[in-house]
C-alpha cells in the first residue's frame, strides 16, 4: 500500500502532467498520500435548500435549486465574464463568474436543472452569486454529494483550474476507491476502542466524506489524537534511547568550589525554585547518563545563577564548562556576571568571540586546552576546531532555539564522553508547544522571582499623552533614574524604521537638552564596538535617555533603570514586548513599562496590548502569544522545528495533546520496547516514522 500512497498524483484519473504540476506548486500535493492527508478544514451542510425568494443576507451561503436561462459570455478580453439566471417557482438570481470562463461555459446548458450553492453579494439592490459552485442536478440525484460536504483549502490559481474545493473533492473521491482495503491500522486494538472504535481507514473516509455529524466528529478526533500520540510517542522514544545508550560523566561529589561560593559569596538567598531546580541538575549529573534539561524562567527569574552552581559542581568533579550565548551582547552579559558572581574565588573565567583580539585568542585557547580556564563563555566562536577543551564536561546554552542541531553536535563534539546539556530559555514557552518542541528533555522550570523585585507597573497612552509621558520621564530621570526608549526595527535595512530611531532621538534629546540630561542612541547599523561605547556609558549612569531598536532586548542589566517606553508598541509580539520590559525592574526602586501607540489599533494589537497592561505571568503572555500568532511564528519559522499537522491545532487542541503524551508514556512504561504483539501496528508505524524523520527537540 506504501508504494500505491507514492504514486505521483499526475498518474491520478483527472490530474495528468499539468494539473499535476499545478497541485505540487500550490498545495504541496505530490503523491496519492499527499492528497490522502489534504483533508477538509470544515464541512457544509448540503441537506437543506433555499428558495430563491427566501430572505437573503450577504455574505451567509445558501444552497438553491432551479433552471438555468440566458447563459452568456459578456465584454472582452480581461473584462470578459460569465453569466447566467437561475429561476425556480419563488423567483429569480442572477449568477457571475469572473475565472475560469472556457472550461464552464461549455459545462452550463440552458433549460437544464442545477444544484447552486454561494454566497449572496447585493450589487444595484439586487442579490447575485458571484463564483457560485453549480452541478447538475441530475449528478446531485445520483448520489455525488454527501449530505456533510468537505471544503478544502486551495489557491486561486488552482481554483482557476477547476481545482477548486469541489474538484479536489472529486480527485479525492476517485483516489479512494483505489485505497479501500489497503490502509493498515497504525494504532493498538486497545487504543482503537478508546478512541471509538472507528479504524483508521473508516476514519479517513469518514473526514473526507462524512455520512454522520456524530461519526465524523469521533473519526476526526481520532485522527487528530493519531499524529499527537506519535509526535509525542517518537520524543519518548528518543528521551528514552538517550537515557539508555549515551553514557555521560559521573559528577559524584558537590566539593570545594560550589560550597565556598554558596556559603560565602551567594549575593542572596535561593528561590524555593531556583534551589528545586540545582537539586534537578544535581541528580541528572550524577546518574551515569548524559543530562538533556531545558531550564525556563522568565525574565530576571536566576537562572544564570543556576546555571554557574551547575557549572562548579562540574568543576567540583574536574571538568570545565562552556556558556554559549547566541549574541556577542549577551555572552559579554553573561561573563561579566558570572565575575561578578566569582570575584575572589580561584575560578578562571575567559570570554571568546568573534572580536576577540588574535594574541588574547592565542594565549586563551592555549590556557583552555591545558585546562586552565575553568569556564568558557562565548558566541559561535566557540565552535570552531581550534577550541579545544581539555575535559569539558557541562555545556550550557542559552536561548538555545537560535542555534541549529549540527552547531550543537559540534560543541559537543569536543568531548570524549558526551557532556551534559543545559538549554536555557528565557522565552517562556506555552507547555503544549514546549511538549511538542522539547517533549524528548526534562524539563525544570523557575517560576518565582527573587526577593526585592518589585511588580513593573504597565500602561498603555496614546500619542495625544505624549507630553505627560514626557513630564513622568523628567520627574524619574530627576529622582537620579534612567529610561529606555524603543523603536521597532522590524528589518535593519528599512530605512523608515531607522529614520523613527532617529527622529525619536532629536525629538528626545529637544526635549531632555545638555547640559542637564544626555541622550544615547543605540540601533542595528553601529558597529559593536560604538555599539559598546553608549550601552557602557549608559550602564555606568553618563546617559540619563537611552533611544534604541531592539538590539537592547537581551543582555543589557542596569538597575538604575526604572522605565521602558515602546513606541508603536502595537507592531511587536507579545514575547518581544515581555522581553523588553523585563529590561526594568533589577533594582530596589518601583518601575514602569508605558506602552505607546496610535489612536487606532486594530483587535490583535488591541488584544497584546491589553495583555501586557493586565499580567506579568511570562506563561500566561505566552499562552495569548500562542493563540494570536500560531507556533512557528512564536518560535521563528527557519528554527522551530514544529512537525507539520494535518488535522490536528496545538492551540485548539491542548487537551488532546495532553492525552496523547500521557497515553504514549504509560504505553512504553509498560511496554518499552513495543515487543507486545498487540502494539505490532504502532512499533511498525513508529519505526517507519523514526526512519522518515528527524527528531525535532533533539539537542546533540
Amino acid at each position: 500500500m506504501q508504494q500505491v500512497l507514492e504514486t505521483p498524483i499526475e498518474y491520478l484519473k483527472g490530474v495528468g502532467p499539468q494539473r499535476g504540476e499545478l497541485l505540487r506548486k500550490e498545495l504541496g500535493i505530490g503523491t496519492y498520500g499527499d492528497l490522502l492527508l489534504h483533508y477538509p478544514f470544515r464541512y457544509v451542510d448540503r441537506t437543506r435548500f433555499n428558495a430563491i425568494g427566501d430572505p437573503m443576507e450577504e455574505g451567509t451561503p445558501v444552497q438553491l435549486r432551479g433552471v438555468l436561462k440566458e447563459v452568456r459570455m459578456i465584454g472582452e478580453k480581461q473584462a470578459r465574464r460569465l453569466t447566467a439566471k437561475l429561476v425556480d417557482a419563488t423567483g429569480t438570481i442572477e449568477l457571475v463568474w469572473f475565472r475560469g470562463l472556457r472550461w464552464l461555459q461549455p459545462l452550463l446548458k440552458d433549460g437544464a436543472e442545477y444544484i447552486v450553492y454561494g454566497k449572496p453579494t447585493l450589487f444595484r439592490e439586487r442579490f447575485n452569486l458571484a463564483h457560485p459552485e453549480i452541478e447538475a442536478a441530475a449528478t446531485w440525484d445520483q448520489g455525488s454529494a454527501t449530505p456533510l460536504q468537505p471544503v478544502y483549502s486551495t489557491t486561486e490559481k488552482a481554483s482557476a483550474r477547476s481545482l477548486n474545493s469541489r474538484g479536489i473533492g472529486k480527485l479525492v473521491q476517485a483516489m479512494l476507491p483505489q485505497l479501500k482495503g489497503g490502509l493498515p491500522e497504525t494504532l493498538s486494538g486497545t487504543l482503537v476502542e478508546q478512541l471509538g472504535g472507528i479504524s483508521r481507514e473508516e476514519a479517513i473516509m469518514e473526514a473526507h466524506f462524512p455520512q454522520d455529524k456524530q461519526r465524523s466528529d469521533l473519526a476526526i478526533r481520532r485522527l487528530k489524537f493519531e499524529e499527537l500520540f506519535y509526535i509525542q510517542l517518537q520524543l519518548l522514544k528518543q528521551k528514552q534511547l538517550m537515557q539508555h545508550n549515551v553514557k555521560g560523566n559521573v559528577f559524584a561529589h558537590v566539593g570545594a568550589h560550589f560550597n565556598s561560593f554558596y556559603t560565602d559569596h551567594l549575593p542572596f538567598e535561593l528561590t524555593g525554585a531556583q534551589k528545586r531546580v540545582v537539586k534537578e541538575i544535581r541528580k541528572d549529573m550524577g546518574t551515569g547518563h548524559q543530562m538533556n534539561r531545558l531550564l525556563q524562567g522568565d525574565v530576571g527569574s536566576g537562572k544564570t545563577l543556576v546555571a554557574l552552581l551547575s557549572m562548579l559542581i562540574a568543576m567540583d568533579n574536574g571538568f570545565q564548562a562552556a556558556l554559549l550565548a547566541p549574541t556577542e551582547i549577551l555572552a559579554q552579559q553573561h561573563f561579566k556576571s558570572l565575575s561578578r558572581f566569582l570575584e575572589g574565588l580561584p575560578v578562571e573565567v575567559r570570554l571568546l568571540t568573534g572580536s576577540t583580539k588574535a594574541a588574547e585568542r592565542k594565549s586563551l585557547l592555549t590556557a583552555l586546552k591545558l585546562g586552565e580556564v575553568h569556564i568558557l563563555v562565548g558566541t559561535h566562536a566557540l565552535l570552531e576546531d581550534r577550541v579545544v577543551f581539555r575535559n569539558l564536561g557541562l555545556v550550557v546554552i542559552d536561548e538555545q532555539h537560535r542555534f541549529g542541531v549540527a552547531q550543537r553536535a559540534r560543541m559537543q563534539a569536543k568531548a570524549r564522553t558526551p557532556p551534559h546539556v543545559l538549554v536555557m530559555t528565557a522565552t517562556p514557552i506555552p507547555r503544549t508547544l514546549a511538549m511538542t518542541l522539547y517533549g524528548d528533555l526534562d524539563v525544570s522550570v523557575i517560576d518565582e522571582l527573587p526577593p526585592g523585585r518589585k511588580p513593573i507597573k504597565t500602561v498603555h497612552r496614546d500619542d495625544g499623552s505624549r507630553n505627560a509621558v514626557f513630564g513622568f520621564l523628567e520627574s524619574e530621570i530627576d529622582k537620579g533614574r534612567q529610561v529606555y526608549v524603543v523603536y521597532p526595527l522590524i528589518e535593519e535595512s528599512e530605512k523608515s524604521d531607522l529614520k523613527d530611531v532617529m527622529d525619536g532621538y532629536e525629538s528626545l534629546s529637544r526635549r531632555f537638552p545638555l547640559p542637564k540630561y544626555a541622550v544615547g542612541i543605540v540601533h542595528g547599523r553601529m558597529t559593536p564596538e560604538v555599539k559598546e561605547y553608549e550601552m557602557t556609558r549608559f550602564a555606568k549612569g553618563e546617559t540619563n535617555v537611552l533611544v534604541a531598536t531592539t538590539v537592547i532586548e537581551v543582555g543589557v542589566d542596569v538597575p538604575n533603570a526604572s522605565v521602558m517606553v515602546v513606541e508603536n508598541a502595537e507592531r511587536f509580539g507579545l514575547s518581544q514586548l515581555h522581553q523588553l520590559r523585563g529590561r526594568v525592574g533589577r533594582g530596589a526602586e518601583h518601575s514602569y513599562c508605558i506602552l505607546m501607540t496610535g489612536d487606532k489599533l486594530g483587535h490583535d494589537g488591541r488584544t497584546r496590548i491589553n495583555t501586557m497592561v493586565r499580567t506579568q505571568d511570562g506563561f500566561e503572555i505566552s499562552e495569548v502569544d500562542l493563540r494570536l500568532r500560531g507556533p512557528g511564528d512564536i518560535m521563528g519559522t527557519q528554527q522551530s522545528g514544529i512537525p507539520q499537522l494535518h488535522l490536528a491545532d496545538l492551540v485548539q487542541d491542548a487537551e488532546l495533546l495532553q492525552k496523547a503524551r500521557r497515553v504514549a508514556q504509560r504505553l512504553l512504561d509498560e511496554d518499552p520496547d513495543l515487543k507486545d504483539p498487540g502494539n505490532a501496528p504502532i512499533a511498525g508505524t513508529l519505526r517507519e516514522q523514526m526512519r522518515e524523520k528527524a527528531v525535532w527537540g533533539r539537542i546533540g
